[in-house]
This record gives C-alpha cells, structure tokens and sequence, in this order.
C-alpha cells in the first residue's frame, strides 16, 4: 500500500535490451531429482485492503469474496487501512465526559465477511491506523462523513499524545476483544458487547510505520511492545507480526534496532518481522519496456531480502519473515491520492507480466527460506491503486494475478522439497521439487513477452497448468504433455506434473 507521495524503486534499474537471438527462444531444464537443497516453508498468499468495493452494497461483494474463499489460503493478510477511516477505526473521536464513540457498525460487516471467506485457515489482523485523536496535532483531524470517500490525509502528526504507548495499546487490546472474547469495557467502564468468538492466530502491529507517521525504530518498539502484551492478556495464542516496512532497503537500521531483544521489555515475543516490496516503472516506461525493469527490480528486492535475513539470524534466529505486500504499481498509481492523478488503460497483458514477476519472487524466497509470501491485493480500482488488483473492479472476475497465486498454491508450498535445477536461458525461469506425496513438479516461467519452447526432459506424458495471455481473466488452462518439449507464451507461468504423479495435494 502506498500514498501519493510515495514512489520508490529497489535495486538496479537496467534495461536488458530488446534484441534476441535464436537461442533466446528456446530453453532446456535440467534436474537433479536426487540433489537436494532445502525443504520449502513457504507458503503462498495474499493480502485483502479495505475499501468500498468490498462492502455488502458493491457490486462486486459476492464474486470478491468467493474468489477468496476459493483461494484457500492460509496467513491471509487483513488491512483496514488509512484512506477509509470509517471503515477501519472502531473509536473515532476521544472520550470525552465519561462517553467514548466506539461503533463497530460499518467495520463488522467487511471483518465478518472477511472472516466467513477464510474459515478454517490462518489469517494475519493488521487494524493499521491509529485512531488520529491519539496524536498531537495543531488542530482537530476532521472525518469524512461519507464512508466511501478516501481520506488520504487523515494520518497526521509524528507524536503521540500519551508517549508510553499505553493508550494505542487500550484500543487495540480493546478491538481484539471485541472479536475474540465477545466485547469489552471501555475507558469509562461501560461494557460493549459483540458476542464474537473468533480466532486471531496473528496481528500485526502498524503499517509502514516509515511512512504512515514517520515513526522511528525506537518509538515503533516501544508501540509493538505495549500493544503485544495487551493483546497478549485478551488472546494470549495470538502471535505478532512487526515491523511491517514499506522500504526495507532504506532501513537496515530499524532492523538491526527492532530485532534486537535488548530493546524490547523482558517476554516480548519477537515472533514474525515483517515487509514489502512493489515494482514501479518509470512515467516513460511503455508496456514492453516494463518487463526489463520489474525483473530487475525483483533482483534487486532479492538482494534487500539476503541482507535483511543476515540481520534476522544474527540477532533474533526463531522470528520468522513475511513478505506480505508483493506487486507492482503502475507509474500514475504511484500518484495516488494527488489532485493531478491520472487513471490510464492497463494492458490486458499487464495483468500476466505482473503475475509472473510475483511467481518468480515466491520461488526466489522459497529458495531463501521465507515463511510467508504475499501478493496484494485482492481488489484495487481508480483511485484505489488499480494497477495492485487481482480482480476486475467492474466485474469481480479474477485476472491473471489471481490464477497466478492460484496455480501456485494449488501446486507449490512448505514441505515441498526443492531438488538442483538450472536452465539454459535467462529469460526462463525454473524451479522442481518433490511434493508431499511424491510429485515431482517443475514451474516454469517465462520472464518475456515472446513465445518460448522449454524442454523438460520427463515431461512427456505428464500434465500442464498455465496462466498466460490466451487465458486472461479464465480459470488456468491444463493440458496433457504429448512431448518433452513445452511451449511458453509470453510471461507464461507454469506447473509441470511428471508422468506417474498424482495432481493432488
């Protein structure tokens, strides 16, 4: 998630040129079934951002929240987040006279609903803004009377009013409540009663806290600290994820500060630290030039990611890692919110380029050993960042970013063990394993905009699911293999079953 002033850039951006050569359309695998690397932990997901496409009165509700249910996915991310403060914060004005203003009233029904689609699987609570009452500020914050309307300035103030943090953990403490021990008294002592017993396995604590207040690595402990303990005494099995950066390759110092255990209070639990990454092209940059810097905006994501796990080792070896907002942003999209934005034509094959960039990213941090792995976001549209969505907004279909993940999660995830691979072509991308029950599995992606014949030696007789730009916003198309030879289309992901293996998993 970004606001409009936010544009950034990670890693090396460098065009790979556009001249290609015979061998540049043709790749071979090569596998070592028996050479073991590593047995995979991670797992594929995505995060669902609230907006109004996604209440009970959208046209899109039902198809929105189908589609996620059929995800099946575990550690779904949910984000209450800043533009729609009606929708996200439960207490939006201070007590005053002995009476507080908590109405869950329009927040229920998108948690419910949320909750419903993704029974019986984990999911990660992230409420990320703080009531703005709690900060210091020259005047009174005011709130959009329509729940619909962003409100792209209602984070202001650097500095809370009551500096321990205390008062940020009441209400947080208080909201889980609300949902886990059916209610809770309120600073006054008067009970509010939901008669909700969900579950909560993780929360995590704020929202790129580098931009959203600008708050510092010390004052950010200090919040993560008092608000898992008061979390702690209301749902003591619930596991908190910190951290939470917008750009990790700017804040190696917060890392280094959050992660080490002196600075937290004795018992602290440092379970999951957590933060994200978006491609974003130049404003120049035409469809076909895109390809080049996405991936090469990956590379240089993948580096960050290395130096972030030395930090983790080194200092807190049991917190595991989330990387829980993975997309790519157009380049008016990174104007979001600002009086000039501008909404232009995504190209159908936009949707593709940027599903397989995610697909390369899962598999590269597969590779590193990262517990979590999650695309955003589940609907995005004009003035919401469109170019982040993985439905239509006028429709609720699924687009090629969402079979993508699908494709994925059906296929690939923790227990998987990862075997030698390589591939003869840069432009491909591979990565086998051997399933849980024996599948022998290769993904395959195809990082260009051209058709390209992959062989996989094995393959014949096996089966195929792809998403590429023939199927689009359908369903990922499934073939059986009549040669050890694939073809590709442009940005093409891929699952290869070999001959002999069961689909299932």
């Amino acid at each position: 998630m970004r606001s409009r002033f936010v544009v950034w850039m990670l890693g090396a951006i460098f065009c790979a040129g556009t001249s290609t050569d015979s061998q540049s359309n043709a790749a071979t695998v090569t596998i070592e079934w028996d050479k073991t690397i590593s047995v995979s932990r991670t797992m594929p997901t995505l995060q669902v951002v609230v907006n109004p496409l996604l209440r009970r009165d959208s046209p899109i509700h039902d198809p929105a929240f189908a589609a996620l249910k059929n995800m099946k996915a575990d550690y779904v991310r949910y984000v209450p987040w800043l533009p729609y403060p009606r929708l996200g914060v439960a207490e939006l004005y201070a007590p005053q006279n002995a009476k507080t203003s908590w109405d869950f009233s329009l927040v229920d029904p998108l948690v419910l609903d949320f909750f419903h689609a993704t029974e019986g699987h984990s999911t990660v609570v992230n409420f990320s803004t703080i009531p703005e009452w709690m900060f210091k500020t020259d005047r009174p914050v005011p709130v959009a009377s329509d729940p619909n309307a962003a409100v792209w300035d209602y984070e202001q103030g650097a500095e809370l009013r009551d500096a321990t943090g205390q008062e940020v953990a009441g209400y947080y403490a208080r909201l889980v409540s609300w949902y886990t021990r059916g209610g809770f008294a309120d600073e006054s002592g008067t009970q509010h009663t939901s008669g909700y017993r969900f579950t909560i396995p993780y929360w995590e604590i704020l929202n790129e806290p580098d931009y959203e207040h600008a708050i510092s690595a010390a004052d950010y402990t200090r919040i993560y600290d008092a608000v898992s303990a008061a979390v702690h005494e209301v749902s003591p099995a619930t596991q908190f994820v910190g951290a939470s950066l917008a750009t990790p390759s700017e804040s190696p110092d917060f890392f280094e500060y959050f992660l080490d255990p002196a600075h937290h209070r004795a018992g602290t639990p440092l379970d999951y630290i957590s933060y994200h990454f978006y491609a974003v092209p130049a404003s120049d940059e035409d469809a076909a030039t895109q390809q080049y810097t996405f991936f090469a905006q990956a590379d240089g994501f993948l580096n960050v990611v290395r130096y972030i796990e030395t930090i983790r080792k080194r200092l807190s070896p049991r917190t595991k890692t989330m990387i829980n907002e993975i997309g790519t942003i157009s380049a008016e999209g990174a104007n979001q919110g600002a009086a000039d934005e501008k909404s232009e034509p995504i190209p159908a094959s936009y949707w593709n380029l940027s599903g397989a960039m995610y697909a390369y990213l899962f598999a590269e941090l597969t590779h590193l050993g990262i517990d979590v792995v999650g695309e955003s976001q589940l609907v995005g549209y004009p003035t919401q960042f469109p170019s982040v969505t993985m439905l239509d907004w006028t429709s609720g279909r699924p687009n090629a970013r969402y079979w993508v993940l699908k494709v994925l999660r059906d296929n690939f995830g923790p227990g998987d063990t990862l075997v030698r691979s390589r591939v003869s072509s840069p432009y491909v991308y591979s990565m086998a394993v051997i399933g849980k029950q024996g599948q022998h599995r290769v993904l395959l992606i195809n990082k260009r905009d051209r058709q390209t014949i992959v062989t996989v030696p094995g393959a014949k007789g096996g089966a195929e699911q792809f998403v590429d730009q023939t199927t689009a916003f359908n369903p990922p198309g499934s073939i059986d293999i009549s040669s050890d030879s694939i073809t590709l289309g442009g940005y093409c992901v891929a699952s290869i079953t070999l001959p002999n293996v069961s689909m299932a998993k």
